[in-house]
């Protein structure tokens, strides 16, 4: 078995047509069928099965064309370390990270590591709560920002880097502005603007309401954290939002006010594999963004 054997073997199970395999591969449909074949009859089953001008995967096929994944990751992500062994301030780290921590934690970290290490590269993923997770646990990135730190999941590890307080957003004319800060169940009767359901962000607000005696009454919903602002900043509604949303950007016509009970607050860390050893520029930046949390948590106990 060899490896350009899977590497075409997968690109035409993702395409499921072997002439836009063999383009994006930039080799001829012959050699891309001749090397499949080769790989059935060693394997003595077929993986493949022609549906008209279209090929689709054998059941067995698709359990073969996941484990090939893997197979090649591996691959992969053992050549690089071999890479960054050779020389490990020109590796390439591949980071995924929340919404919530794009516009600020992120490029300061990053930008901060560049200065003392300005070869090593960096491969962005951003995604949803759950993403970030099972990318750790299917290597597809190799170290995530995350907001909250998950607990008792056994297959990662996690450090928790601060811990960040939520505020209310209220457009500046409502009535509670006048006050310093405020108690949640003061909103019970106002309409929310919140992230759609399954998002990390919605429940954390409604779980607050919940223990403060109220379902939130959700009147506008939306995935882009600025139409978020900007609905409450028109007058729309109000929302929670971590602090760190809102310190260096605070919309207009709007006002944020602190929430003193019950206590709205979030842990925000970094996870890594656990099963799996940090190559030498994962862990030069781990141990960087370490460092980095802990000499600014010296200055201030929460942001």
């Amino acid at each position: 078995m060899e490896l350009r054997q899977l590497k075409y073997f997968i690109e035409v199970a993702k395409q499921e047509h072997v002439s836009i395999a063999a383009e994006n591969l930039h080799i001829a449909q012959s050699a891309i069928s001749r090397q499949i074949g080769n790989l059935e009859d060693e394997l003595g089953v077929q993986l493949l099965q022609r549906e008209g001008r279209n090929i689709k995967l054998t059941h067995i096929g698709k359990l073969f064309a996941e484990q090939a994944v893997i197979a090649i990751k591996a691959i992969e992500n053992a050549k690089q370390m071999i890479d960054e062994y050779i020389d490990p301030e020109r590796g390439t780290i591949r980071i995924g990270f929340p919404s919530s921590l794009a516009g600020n934690i992120l490029p300061r970290i990053i930008t901060a590591f560049k200065r003392e290490h300005p070869d090593v590269k960096f491969h962005l993923r951003q995604g949803s709560y759950h993403f970030l997770i099972d990318g750790i646990k299917k290597r597809e990135i190799d170290l995530a920002f995350i907001g909250p730190v998950p607990k008792n999941d056994t297959d990662i590890h996690s450090d928790i880097l601060f811990i960040e307080n939520f505020v209310a957003l209220l457009p500046e004319y409502h009535l509670l502005t006048v006050q310093k800060d405020i108690s949640l169940y003061q909103l019970a009767k106002d309409p929310f603007v919140l992230f759609p359901k399954g998002f990390i962000l919605r429940k954390i607000v409604e779980d607050a309401c919940v223990q403060a005696g109220f379902q939130p009454k959700v009147l506008c919903e939306g995935e882009d954290l600025d139409a978020i602002k900007g609905l409450v900043s028109a007058g729309i509604g109000i929302t929670l939002l971590p602090a760190l949303l809102l310190n260096e950007n605070h919309p207009s016509g709007t006002v944020i006010l602190k929430i003193k009970e019950p206590e709205l607050r979030r842990t925000v860390g970094i996870l890594t594999p656990k099963y799996r050893e940090l190559s030498p520029s994962e862990t030069l930046f781990y141990d960087f963004v370490k460092k980095y949390f802990d000499s600014l948590n010296k200055h201030q106990s929460s942001f």
